[in-house]
């Protein structure tokens, strides 16, 4: 059963900028896909317009059987965890309460501004910590981790949420290549652990191939590719990468086949 579906989604900015050309995918639940291609293919807006943080020109998204519109936002922004490239944690906040953050909604309004929680969320948070090997650090400034702990915070307080869809925006883009294949084996498990629906913007073909069970691939706002990592081969790359204008010199392309 799809978890996302995406029908004929267009988003063009004020500039003018067409981020998005009439793309349409369906992303079935438990499943781990990775969108794949380089900066400025769409890929950022793609994830925005799923979680509703963009409202799409043309077109529409549902995500769990409700349409990502004003009067289901919140319900929807309940069931989808975040993790983010830049992680998006309060550096001078504690570990555990950059965590508890995943909680908020689940609270009132005066809950949530004084960051009050219940032993619940207490136990929760203590839970997702545990599953990204944090625990002993709980307690600690979120802005005195490694980068690699960080986004293990970042998706520590997703579980948190305790939702249905995972979005990872880049999540590895600012780490080392150790750390960033860490971040990704921890991502698969929780999906294959929890069941939990992952969608992870990616620009390393490596990891894509590795991690994926379904690579989509976008060039200039289009789905240009769509299948398995076995079937993503020198030509699939080429459409992902090779920039519309540019001859056969193309720098990017060239050193993504390198590695292919």
């Amino acid at each position: 059963m799809p978890n996302v579906i995406v029908h004929q989604l267009e988003k063009r900015f004020d500039n003018g900028f067409h981020a998005l050309k009439g793309v349409s995918v369906e992303i079935e639940s438990g499943s781990f896909t990775v969108v794949l291609g380089p900066s400025g293919a769409g890929k950022s807006t793609l994830l925005r317009l799923i979680n509703g943080l963009e409202t799409p020109t043309h077109g529409h998204v549902d995500v769990a059987g409700q349409r990502v519109e004003p009067p289901s936002l919140r319900d929807i922004r309940g069931q989808v965890g975040m993790v983010f490239q830049h992680f998006n944690l309060v550096g001078r906040l504690s570990v555990m309460t950059n965590v508890l953050t995943g909680r908020l909604k689940d609270r009132s309004w005066l809950g949530s501004v004084l960051y009050l929680f219940r032993k619940q969320d207490m136990a929760i948070a203590h839970e997702s910590l545990d599953r990204v090997g944090l625990t002993e650090k709980a307690w600690e400034r979120a802005d005195r981790l490694s980068g690699g702990e960080q986004q293990r915070v970042g998706i520590a307080r997703a579980l948190a949420q305790k939702p249905r869809l995972i979005l990872a925006d880049e999540p590895v883009a600012s780490l080392d290549l150790v750390t960033s294949h860490e971040i990704m084996q921890l991502l698969r498990e929780i999906c294959e652990r929890d069941g939990i629906t992952l969608v992870v913007n990616l620009h390393q073909v490596d990891l894509a191939q590795r991690f994926a069970g379904r690579i989509i691939g976008l060039n200039a706002g289009e789905v240009v590719f769509d299948g398995t990592p076995a079937e993503l081969d020198r030509a699939s790359l080429t459409r992902i990468y090779q920039r519309k204008g540019v001859g056969n010199h193309d720098d990017q392309l060239e050193s993504v086949l390198a590695y292919a």
